[in-house]
């Protein structure tokens, strides 16, 4: 029984007619004999014209034959005959059901169930007409009365699993299918569906061997070969998945859904252009298509073409106002083009509708936490590994969130599911969140290479293909997000205006818009050549790179905030190189060099690094010798602080602050009278959860003391108040250590296992200190204590700190200058010899 079929129904004759002739003409109809049936029906009415069972049932002939009208007619005459037949109404509401007038038939259906109100069949068919007006949890209702009649009508098991999948209550659809499957175990139709709702149940592996099935009993089923795909797609397969969708589209050529999955596979297979390509062509033939027109957005923003996936997304949105993959999509394009506020309310609309959207939570979740609302952003990401534990990327996301309101409530246990989910090969984790744990270099290379494969794949076509440039000057172009007032641009704002003319040509590529800073009118002088490419594409930013024939890319971003590595990953310069920004491996192939020095990559760690390491003989980081500190410095009371006494401070940003490190640092508090410890105020949740923490060890809250952000020359200044710099670990302090090296502030660092975790201690070897470089947590301990209990080591070490701020390398803007270019150079020459990339150590040039 399918919803279009129009049944005889079982109602018996009156006794007193001719029941051989009309048992007779009823045999005929049963077995398809529809024209000899009709004959002998109308017979009967010719003879008896009140026998309104025989006119009934010509009625259902004639409707059976697409004569609709004809049916019509014969069943309201046999209606005005009898009235009570419930049959008749039932079948005159499939008439008008075939015809569109399903108000009516709902009517005939209501009549029909008035009189018979336990068969089966009839609520069946006013089911499946619910259904079809989208009153599901109506239609469900009524298949359940249906099947309460006849629990074996599997056919209502069928349509009440279409129902319940519609609803989403996709465990109810898959034991319907199931009930199917009991009666007819090769139903490719209730094989097809099964997959489909183990799919949206996320039981990926399961959905493919159900929809395998049901293809190796029907080959040309076109909606299994899509929902296979759409598998597929669920288990990361996804090239198998474009192919089952090629598959379903050769069957299908003109489907426009077909055509959409395909884009979903193309989508995530970083084939964008492609990808439009196959929506479009869905739209050509369905023009208010909203799946293809969301497709079309997702493929848009990866190219960076946010305008116009707004617009496509916006029209999908005017189709399906509550359509959640569109809302989501276009909360990230609103995200990435810094409409923060637009994007949390797009967000918010898809999460009124369906608040377990986990996608949606977690991209909230992201905003915020952009937005420095970290508790918040930590409520998102909490609730989204609830609903799906799996969720790619969700764990780090949620640590780090947590991290940033130093909220240590199962830090440990996170940790160490998050190591073991890397090591695993697993989403859990983005590589810049991964540095800020405990963990190796080993598995910091596993952890950018999984990032790498999901999020900046290297193109299957570069756009430098081996041309060797001859240039007067070296060719050489800084990529980044930070050309404003951020760290990056205050420390090599010197090195920019040093570089030398004769030799280099240089190019910032601003990947951010201008605010209008100081530094930035400053960084704009400093270049020959000033690029802001914010509102362009990879592709298009790449293009341009590869116009101007730059020799040399350098990233400065790696995959901190900001991150366009899909521009190089385009491959559009001959020499690509990884500097300053992101302190450890890309993993990507198309990233030839790290610029480093010995202490932060030492030999031993070479091999955990896709890049080659260029040497430097001082130190990896550049410093500006012309960084401002002002001249007046406000008071210990002003501050804050006490009169007297050691203040320990650490402005190092809250994540980098780890319950190991804080607990060594309230042991000093304690055993060290008067001390306390001077940290950055960040987020509000900051001072409240440290101060707890501080109180659950025995030390008293007031004893921790909050600063607040000021301008760069005032925050340098007030360092002077503070006796000693306590570093963090696994990651070091690397601005914040150098600004207070250029302060006069003695920095006592640890060293760690990998480049984030040894920054300081190269900074501390540049500057002539590296007896404040501890091997051990231990040490680092005792000798903080010792300092802070010796005025005159303590003294002693800063008058060391000011001699050798003058005459040692940290500081030495133009020495490094020479040794970052001898650097450049020796790159250079190695491409212009035709030789692959290779390790090296520049010499030391005073």
């Amino acid at each position: 029984m399918s919803p279009q079929e129009i049944e005889p129904g079982r109602r018996s004759p009156p006794p007193n007619r001719d029941t051989h002739a009309f048992r007779h003409a009823l045999a005929l109809h049963r077995s398809g004999k529809l024209l000899e049936a009709e004959r002998a029906y109308l017979a009967i009415v010719d003879a008896d014209p009140r026998h309104a069972d025989a006119l009934r049932l010509a009625g259902v002939v004639a409707a059976q034959g697409g004569r609709l009208a004809e049916a019509r007619d014969r069943l309201q005459r046999a209606l005005a005959i009898d009235p009570q037949s419930a049959d008749a109404h039932s079948n005159l509401g499939n008439v008008e059901r075939a015809e569109g007038h399903h108000e009516a038939a709902l009517a005939s259906y209501d009549r029909a169930v008035v009189l018979k109100p336990h068969a089966a069949e009839i609520l069946y068919n006013r089911g499946v007409l619910l259904a079809d007006l989208g009153r599901l949890d109506e239609a469900i209702a009524c298949f359940d009365r249906a099947l309460a009649a006849n629990a074996r009508a599997f056919e209502i098991h069928y349509h009440r699993g279409l129902a319940l999948y519609r609803v989403q209550r996709f465990e109810d659809a898959l034991a319907s299918f199931d009930r199917v499957l009991e009666a007819n175990p090769d139903s490719p139709k209730a094989l097809n569906n099964r997959g489909a709702a183990l799919s949206s149940l996320k039981r990926y592996d399961e959905a493919r061997m159900s929809l395998d099935r049901a293809l190796a009993i029907d080959p040309a089923h076109a909606e299994a070969l899509s929902n296979r795909g759409i598998a597929l797609m669920g288990l990361r397969r996804f090239d198998d998945a474009l192919e089952s969708f090629d598959r379903a589209l050769a069957l299908t050529p003109d489907s426009p859904a077909m055509l959409a999955n395909r884009a979903s596979a193309l989508l995530a297979l970083r084939r964008h252009e492609e990808a439009i390509a196959s929506c479009d062509s869905a739209l050509a033939l369905a023009p208010d298509f909203a799946e293809a027109l969301n497709a079309r957005g997702a493929a848009l923003r990866h190219l960076g073409r946010h305008d116009e996936a707004l617009a496509s997304l916006e029209r999908a949105l005017a189709l399906k106002p509550d359509f959640l993959e569109a809302l989501n999509n276009r909360g990230g394009v609103l995200k990435e083009v810094q409409r923060y506020d637009e994007a949390l309310a797009s967000y918010d609309r898809a999460l009124a509708h369906h608040p377990r959207f986990a996608e949606a939570l977690q991209h909230r979740g992201a905003v915020l936490a952009h937005l420095s609302r970290h508790e918040e952003a930590s409520n998102d990401f909490t609730r989204a590994l609830e609903l799906e534990p799996d969720l790619p990327f969700a764990a780090g996301a949620l640590l780090r969130a947590k991290m940033q309101c130093c909220d240590w409530s199962g830090f440990d246990d996170a940790c160490a599911r998050i190591n073991a989910d890397v090591q695993a090969g697993k989403h859990a984790v983005d590589p810049f969140v991964f540095l800020g744990l405990q963990s190796s270099v080993t598995h910091q290379l596993q952890c950018a290479r999984t990032w790498v494969d999901h999020a900046f794949r290297p193109a299957s076509t570069a756009l430098w293909t081996g041309e060797r440039y001859r240039h007067d000057r070296i060719r050489l172009a800084y990529l980044s997000a930070d050309f404003h007032d951020h760290p990056m641009a205050h420390l090599m704002a010197g090195l920019f205006e040093m570089h030398d003319r004769t030799r280099f040509e240089t190019i910032a590529i601003s990947l951010n818009e201008f605010g209008g800073s100081a530094i930035e009118a400053r960084l704009q002088q400093a270049f020959g050549n000033f690029i802001v490419v914010a509102r362009q594409t990879d592709r298009e930013v790449a293009a341009r790179l590869r116009e101007l024939e730059v020799d040399i890319a350098v990233d400065l971003n790696g995959f901190t905030h900001g991150c366009r590595a899909g521009i190089l990953a385009l491959r559009p310069a001959p020499i690509q190189v990884n500097y300053l920004g992101y302190p450890g491996t890309m993993g990507a192939p198309y990233i030839d060099y790290i610029v480093a020095d010995e202490c932060v990559i030492p030999l031993e760690h070479r091999a955990s690094f896709t890049e080659k390491i260029a040497y430097l003989p001082d130190t990896y980081q550049v410093n500006d010798s012309r960084r401002r500190i002002a001249s007046a410095t406000a008071s210990r009371a002003e501050a804050g602080l006490p009169e007297t006494g050691i203040v320990f401070c650490s402005f190092n940003a809250s994540y980098k602050i780890t319950p190991a490190m804080f607990d060594i640092w309230m042991r000093l508090l304690r055993d060290v009278d008067g001390s306390v410890l001077w940290l950055l105020r960040g987020n509000a949740s900051v001072p409240r959860n440290l101060r707890r923490e501080a109180m659950a060890r025995g030390v008293a809250p007031e004893r921790l003391v909050f600063a607040d952000r000021v301008p760069l020359a005032d925050h340098l200044a007030r360092h002077r108040l503070a006796d000693l710099f306590l570093d963090t670990l696994p990651y070091n302090a690397h601005t914040t250590a150098s600004d207070a090296l250029w302060a006069g502030l003695p920095v006592l660092t640890c060293l760690g296992t990998t480049f984030a975790g040894r920054v300081a201690a190269s900074l501390n070897a540049a500057i002539g200190l590296s007896d404040l470089t501890t091997r051990t947590l231990r040490d680092y301990e005792s000798l903080a204590f010792h300092l802070a209990t010796d005025p005159v080591m303590l003294a002693e070490t800063k008058q060391k700190l000011a001699r050798h701020r003058e005459s040692h390398p940290l500081f030495d803007t133009d020495r490094f200058r020479r040794h970052l270019e001898a650097a450049y150079i020796m790159m250079w020459k190695r491409y212009q010899r035709g030789e692959p990339p290779a390790s090296f150590t520049t010499g030391s040039l005073a």
